[in-house]
């Protein structure tokens, strides 16, 4: 019995060592700039992540696509490289954070949507992110990057074209007439928020915050004040003047239940609260101004205190958008010039590329 049980071991082993070397076996050397490898292991990786996301095994022919995928961006990440293109690794942090923020509705750093992912979700991010897309946060972080760089690669060296890439005023009209519905105020308040953290010592926060709060009441002190304040070194508490919609988005940004913020909309302007205590810290709201929800035209504000315009606004989305389609298509137009036999070395093809691209699901 001992004997057999010793033989299935060394074929399970030989199998693995098989499998393995398999995944080590180059499909592809892109050399443009310099030599790099896009082995069966990096295909499937990418392969994986699209599986995810269509939530079905790919196709032999999906997969040879996605091999052409590989190797384009690597011709055009190298075409990059030789230009000098670099993207620092603070700005693909703060890409990062402004994608999950939009994903969640609203502003938050990677540290609090970590937060915000194990107290919901039970996982980290790193677990969600696999689960989704296939790729942890170092994984995706990377894909960005390079991405960036690709598409900062392509404006430059269609400048001059982009500039000319621009909505009509039919366009910006019709787009306005199509999603009416969607332009619109929901009700606001702008409300003064000063917080102080609990620390190591609660009593002393809850003093500091009280000292504001009576600074404020007695008008020693105005919203503007206290929030320029705040942003000095060590000034031991943070504030703000926040335009604040009516959503529970909102209020889970704020950090109060859905309630709490619902009360504050029945309040008059110059309302103050009493001092607030949450886990991590002490804070008083006040309520400075108003808006009531309202259709909006062309030519009003898309959001209180500020100068854009709902023309502007649809204007520069719609640019942006004309102009992101132009790059793609300038991206695949350009990685197809970069594609020749001198530049791709392709290791295998026909019928081996094949056996190696079914390796099931």
């Amino acid at each position: 019995m001992k004997k057999i049980a010793l033989t299935l071991m060394i074929l399970l082993l030989a199998g693995a060592s098989v499998f393995a070397q398999s995944d080590l076996q180059v499909l592809a050397v892109v050399k443009y700039n310099k030599n790099e490898s896009i082995t069966v292991k990096q295909l499937k990786n990418r392969c994986e992540v699209y599986r995810k996301q269509l939530n079905r095994a790919l196709t032999l022919e999906e997969k040879k696509s996605t091999l052409d995928s590989l190797i384009n961006e690597k011709l055009m990440l190298q075409a990059a490289q030789k230009e000098g293109i670099t993207i620092p690794d603070s700005y693909v942090d703060q890409y990062f954070a402004q994608a999950m923020s939009q994903s969640v509705g609203r502003s938050i750093t990677e540290k609090e949507l970590s937060d915000y992912v194990k107290k919901t979700e039970g996982i980290t991010l790193d677990e969600l992110l696999l689960k989704q897309m296939g790729m942890n946060v170092a994984d995706y972080k990377s894909f960005l990057k390079n991405q960036l760089m690709m598409q900062q690669y392509v404006v430059q060296k269609n400048s001059a074209e982009l500039q000319k890439v621009s909505p009509s005023d039919d366009e910006i009209r019709m787009f306005y007439e199509s999603n009416k519905s969607s332009f619109v105020w929901n009700d606001i308040v702008k409300v003064l928020m000063v917080v102080v953290e609990k620390g190591s010592n609660a009593d002393q926060a809850k003093l500091k915050l009280g000292d504001l709060l009576n600074k404020y009441k007695d008008k020693k002190l105005t919203s503007q004040q206290i929030a320029l304040q705040s942003e000095s070194d060590g000034s031991g508490y943070q504030a703000g003047e926040i335009l604040v919609p009516k959503n529970e988005t909102s209020a889970l940004g704020l950090g109060m239940p859905f309630e709490n913020l619902l009360y504050l909309f029945t309040q008059e302007e110059g309302f103050v609260s009493d001092i607030q205590e949450t886990d991590k810290d002490f804070r008083f709201i006040s309520v400075l101004k108003k808006y009531n929800a309202k259709m909006l035209s062309l030519s009003d504000i898309v959001q209180p205190e500020t100068t854009v315009t709902v023309y502007d606004y649809i204007r520069s989305n719609l640019a942006q958008q004309k102009q992101m389609a132009y790059v793609q298509t300038a991206a695949q137009e350009m990685s197809k010039t970069l594609n020749t036999s001198e530049n791709v070395e392709m290791k295998k093809t026909g019928a081996a590329l094949d056996k190696l691209l079914d390796w099931g699901e």
